[in-house]
Formats: C-alpha cells, structure tokens, sequence
C-alpha cells in the first residue's frame, strides 16, 4: 500500500492547523485538479477533500467525494488519507 503525502500542499495543512478550512478546501481542489482526473494522485486529493467537507459539516458533499476517491485509490492500491494527514 502506498501513501504520498509529498501530493499535499504544505500551505493546505498550514491553513487547516490554522483552523481556516475554507483556504485549506481551495488549496486542496487546486492541487486535486492539477492532477490527471481519475488517477490516484487525483483520487488521495479527492478524499483528503471530501474529508475537509465533512468537517465543514458538508456532509453529503463530502461523501460524495469519498465514493468517488475510495474505489480509486484501491484499485491503485494507494492507503486512505485521513485528516491526521492536514494536521
């Protein structure tokens, strides 16, 4: 299984530490659409931001993003970050 937290923007989990969720969400969709769609870098951005979501108690949104990341990452056989990985 494999985990790469270099695909997270340091300034992201500066602002989550930071309690600004809202920057933290931005940079997380910048980086997620720098990615090629679909692939697994694409997918570890994708679930750290439905993670984010969720958080922001923007559940449905943030679950929607989960089932679109999980089966991706998976399949890659890449592990499933959590928000340990932001703070």
């Amino acid at each position: 299984m494999r985990s790469t937290p270099e695909l997270l923007p340091p300034k992201a989990a500066q602002a989550f530490r930071a309690g600004d969720e809202m920057q933290a969400l931005t940079l997380l969709r910048r980086a997620r659409d720098d990615q090629a769609a679909g692939s697994a870098g694409w997918a570890y951005l994708e679930r750290l931001t439905g993670l984010v979501l969720i958080h922001l108690q923007r559940e449905v949104e943030g679950t929607f993003a989960l089932e679109r990341a999980d089966p991706l990452l998976e399949a890659a056989g890449w592990l499933q970050p959590t928000l340990d990985e932001l703070i």
